[in-house]
């Protein structure tokens, strides 16, 4: 008992102090150490260098590169204006009537290509803003709309979306960005038409009151708005990367990489795998890596300073990476103790039939608590992930079904308000949790969760589609 008693201690530590704003680098070995305190049984030193470091090097290994580029290509993305194009011509094309869903999906076309959610969240403000102001919609309801665009579907469930939370669970069940992509696109939808309704009607009921945008002072339009070219043909530029992306990611995952000759991946040097086990990962980094060779060529004229830009990119690749590698490392630990075997059983006992019902509450559980979606996925898939693999197979029940929902269930309980992506949303907007979460609750935990229950009543009824 003793052992379960410093699992939950660890936990719930874990979420105060992260909440504090400490350092998940810093909490997440400190955390692990102080569960093993709790099992007399368990060497300490041996569970930080032998465990906890190798389940965060293991992680590192795999994900680095997606880590890397897709950090570099937001940046790009960034310093080229190229995400205020894209989300200037689709404001635009819809006009200031369509306010909520034009910021929507702007939003959501930018991380869909694969530019990082606190990229999309600064070039996409300004523009919500004016738009929200002329519109004469209440300023409160932004950090909504954009993490309905940005936290969402585009996160978890469109397939071939190139989020790290629809990369992670590619290894452990050797599935491709595109697995489940009917169900992604339900669970997707559920998500969109759910929260635009949402956010429409609560627009317009604060028109029917009186409320407009609001006195509050905005942030300045960065300068480069003002004299970028929005012309049809700076949009077709900017959006060409983006395309890239998704087109190269399918063909490569779907066509071109299982026809190509990979048996010396069976070697030992190779790690003794197979195509399938790698090709989600390797069709994410091909695509990316080449979109971000395209938008350098189309961008030129507008990167001045591109070493900077690229050197900047790839050094904000690193805390992200790390944060998530030490919550993996902390997951292994937790895993590697004689009480996680009760807790696992305990969870695993919710719906013994149907190993998506106990995955869906466990990563959520875990997101909630680390205040992450990948966070929160890549523990439950350490610590469990063999298991409702095995589950699933023994069930009928697809890898391809076992990803989608994993990564469905880490866009829910993840929005809580101590997540960063939230916090860090509300302070480019300049709004408080008392004045915007409530919507942010809605779209972005709420919705998601719902979505969440339709794709695995769907999946559990017909199987992966």
């Amino acid at each position: 008992m003793t052992s379960i008693a410093g699992i939950v201690i660890a936990l719930v530590l874990l979420m105060a102090l992260a909440w504090r704003g400490v350092s998940v680098l810093l909490l997440a070995p400190l955390m692990a150490l102080l569960a093993v305190l709790f099992s007399p049984d368990t060497p300490l030193l041996a569970s930080y260098t032998q465990v906890f470091m190798k389940a965060l090097g293991g992680f590192v290994v795999a994900f680095f590169p997606l880590f890397l580029l897709g950090a570099v290509f937001g940046k790009l993305m960034e310093d080229s204006g190229a995400a205020r194009v894209i989300a200037h011509g689709i404001v635009r094309g819809l006009g200031s009537s369509r306010a909520v869903l034009a910021i929507v999906l702007a939003c959501a076309v930018l991380t869909y290509g694969g530019v990082s959610l606190f990229v999309v969240a600064f070039a996409v403000y300004p523009i919500a803003a004016a738009l929200f102001r002329q519109a004469n919609l209440p300023k409160r309801l932004i950090p909504g709309t954009i993490a309905l665009g940005a936290f969402t579907f585009t996160m978890t469930a469109l397939p071939g979306t190139p989020a790290i939370q629809n990369a992670i669970p590619m290894p452990y069940f050797g599935t491709t960005p595109f697995a489940a992509p009917g169900l992604g696109l339900i669970g997707g939808a559920v998500m969109l038409v759910l929260g635009v309704l949402w956010l429409t009607r609560r627009a317009a009921s604060a028109r029917s009151r009186g409320e407009g945008y609001g006195d509050s002072d905005d942030e300045p339009v960065p300068t480069a708005t003002a004299t970028a070219d929005f012309s049809s043909g700076a949009f077709v530029r900017a959006i060409a990367p983006v395309v890239l992306v998704i087109a190269l990611n399918y063909l490569l995952a779907t066509w071109l990489l299982p026809a190509l000759d990979t048996r010396y991946l069976a070697q030992a040097v190779y790690g003794a795998t197979s195509i399938d086990a790698v090709r989600g990962i390797w069709a994410v980094i091909v695509a990316l890596a080449a979109a971000t060779v395209l938008l350098v060529i189309l961008q030129r004229h507008a990167l001045t300073g591109l070493a900077k830009t690229l050197d900047q990119g790839a050094s904000s690749s690193v805390l992200p990476l790390l944060n998530t590698a030490s919550q993996v490392g902390f997951g292994a630990v937790i895993a590697s103790l004689a009480g996680f075997a009760l807790l696992r059983d305990a969870v695993l006992a919710i719906a013994p039939d149907n190993p998506l019902v106990s995955m869906s509450i466990a990563v959520n559980i875990l997101a909630g608590i680390t205040g992450s979606a990948s966070g929160g996925m890549s523990i439950a898939l350490q610590t469990l992930g063999d298991t409702w693999l095995a589950m699933g197979q023994a069930a009928g029940i697809s890898p391809e079904l076992l990803h989608r929902v994993t990564a469905i269930a880490t866009g829910g309980l993840d929005a809580l308000p101590h997540n960063g992506a939230v916090i860090t949303l509300l302070s480019i907007c300049g709004l408080t949790h008392r004045q915007s979460y409530v919507d942010i609750l809605v779209v972005a935990v709420l919705f998601p969760l719902l979505a969440l229950a339709v794709v695995v009543t769907l999946g559990s009824a017909f199987g992966s589609f």
